[in-house]
């Protein structure tokens, strides 16, 4: 699917009615409900052997399918055609192993496995459907016998989705003149597929973009990881008037109340990062980080995170990242004239060029902002709406 898919629902939830729809799906829709999620409702649909278009169209519609693998759902023809459906539409899938083991669902053993047996036997359609049992079966999902009730497992289904939901590509970001680029070098400089934990720098004077660039390469990578949190403002660490320890401690404390979501996280050593993120795969970009200590507090070694982690630190002292042993370092370049001017106009015109007559003022400003993008913002959205005697008042 296209990242500007339009979606018509949050989730499509595939399930056998009569294990579960009075009971276990009723509670997952209500709590789908107090969390703004939109499930389609599939209530007076006529079920038969063969799925129905409009199914069909609401599973492509869908920007999650929720599979709910209870012990009769390989019963069902109609269930098992749902799921190559979604197998084949490739959205996001997340299974929920309702009181059935998700081995019994690769392999079709168990109760699970006599349904689908009796349910298959001299259909063509068999293959297909083994296809589908083993590719979600192979997914990581919710298993209903790791949960001692079910209601902490529901709150725990829709907290899922809703940071699927809001994982899905920003275009808070579209427009920026050259980001393009930025981010196809920065990923490149990752590896995103190599299990190693890698750092990167990125480095560039003041104003140059670097924060900005971070965060639209965040909304584009975050979905890889387990956890992952910005960290704005490091710098601002250093005037709170704390001993190095203190610093170390309370940089710590920040960095884990926000990656682990949870307000006023406390800790007495500083080998309290390692302790909790050894194990998990985190994306962690540090911005604005102007001194080695800080550093040193929150990334001290790769051993500290998991398997295929990633620690990006914006910069402007390239010296600080080398001192640290980073060397993979990303500079940020200004732009060329063009894209400057481009720039400006999308800030005071907000259109590519300037419009007739304003071509050269444009570019005298332009130049005067001396390529600088974080000027060049600043300068166009004050010009914005102002006649061209108005510029030359403000001695532009």
């Amino acid at each position: 699917m296209s990242s500007s898919q339009t979606w018509r629902y949050n989730v499509f939830p595939s399930f056998h009615g009569q294990d579960v729809r009075k009971t276990f799906l009723s509670h997952l829709r209500n709590q789908f409900d107090s969390n703004g999620i939109t499930m389609f409702d599939d209530q007076g649909m006529e079920r038969s052997q063969t799925i129905a278009l409009a199914l069909i169209r609401a599973i492509r519609e869908s920007r999650i399918s929720v599979v709910v693998l209870s012990k009769n759902y390989a019963s069902s023809s109609w269930c098992l055609n749902e799921l190559v459906e979604i197998m084949e539409c490739k959205n996001i899938v997340m299974p929920i192993f309702y009181q059935v083991d998700p081995s019994e669902v690769r392999k079709q053993t168990g109760d699970f496995g006599k349904a689908f047996q009796k349910n298959c036997a001299g259909k063509e359609e068999k293959q297909r459907w083994i296809q589908a049992l083993i590719y979600v079966g192979n997914i990581a999902g919710e298993h209903w016998l790791n949960w001692e009730n079910e209601v902490d497992m529901i709150k725990k289904i829709a907290q899922d989705i809703s940071d699927k939901l809001n994982a899905t590509p920003s275009r808070d970001f579209d427009g920026m003149v050259g980001l393009k680029v930025h981010i196809r070098e920065l990923r490149s400089l990752l590896y995103l597929d190599c299990d190693q934990v890698r750092m990167v720098g990125i480095c560039g004077p003041a104003g140059i973009g670097k924060t900005t660039i971070a965060r639209a390469l965040q909304s584009q990578i975050s979905s890889n990881f387990q956890l992952g949190c910005f960290m704005e403002n490091v710098r601002g660490s250093l005037n709170l008037g704390l001993d190095d320890y203190g610093l170390k401690l309370h940089l710590q404390e920040r960095l884990l109340s926000m990656i682990l979501n949870q307000n006023g996280i406390r800790i007495h050593h500083l080998g309290a990062i390692r302790d909790r993120l050894h194990n998990q795969k985190v994306l962690i970009i540090l911005d604005d980080v102007n001194d080695l200590k800080q550093l040193t507090a929150l990334a001290n070694q790769t051993s500290w995170f998991g398997p295929g982690s990633r620690i990006i630190v914006t910069t402007e002292d390239k010296d600080i990242l080398q001192r640290h042993g980073i060397d993979i370092i990303y500079h940020v370049d200004f732009p060329s004239r063009a894209e400057a001017l481009e720039i400006f106009c999308r800030n005071t015109f907000r259109q590519r060029s300037p419009p007739h007559g304003l071509t050269e003022l444009a570019e005298r400003v332009t130049h005067l902002c001396g390529n600088l993008p974080l000027g060049l913002c600043v300068i166009g959205s004050f010009l914005r709406g102002k006649n061209e005697d108005e510029w030359e008042v403000v001695n532009l």
